[in-house]
């Protein structure tokens, strides 16, 4: 599985990052091995462990996932050397272990995330080959529940929360 959950017209649209948690939490249940990263941090974390020569065990360690999960895919550029080492990252899992990005960014607009067209194209294709888009365009939830836009906890406890519960467990079933 590999999935790019994509909300159109702003940071969590519609909550993605959720239903990734979700999507992470279901799999530990049944026994699978799940690793959620920040991409942004990850990429930070990648060339830490390259600076002091501990590269290969990160991979090894990220390499044991049943399952990637990258949040916030594409919300902050890479260097090229970033985007190499997430490159290994999304090489290293092709058609072994399943990825779920999470990105308010187009797969058009990716080159311009990681620094390279042709690099952008190689991860691109290979999301694409096995991979799903699911595309939310809802209203974000944080916006919806706005305590500066006059909602009060009390709203916000009382009904739009099952309706969430209800359309997560439909998506995660």
């Amino acid at each position: 599985m590999l999935t790019v959950l994509e909300s159109t017209g702003g940071a969590d649209k519609a909550g993605v990052t959720i239903l990734a948690i979700g999507l992470g939490m279901r799999a530990v249940e049944r026994g699978l091995n799940v690793r959620f990263h920040q991409t942004a941090e990850l990429v930070l974390q990648l060339g830490k462990a390259k600076r002091d020569g501990n590269l290969d065990a990160m991979l090894r360690d990220v390499g044991r996932a049943d399952l990637i999960i990258l949040d916030e895919f594409g919300y902050v550029p890479f260097d090229i050397d970033g985007a190499r080492l997430l490159y290994q990252i999304i090489a290293g899992s092709y058609e072994r272990r399943s990825i779920v990005f999470t990105t308010n960014i187009e797969s058009g607009k990716w080159g311009t995330i990681f620094a390279d067209d042709k690099l952008a194209a190689a991860i691109i294709d290979r999301i694409m080959h096995h991979g799903r888009l699911l595309e939310f365009t809802g209203q974000s939830r944080r916006v919806s529940e706005a305590l500066m836009f006059g909602r009060t906890p009390t709203e916000l406890a009382s009904g739009s929360k099952e309706k969430t519960k209800e359309q997560a467990g439909a998506l995660l079933d």
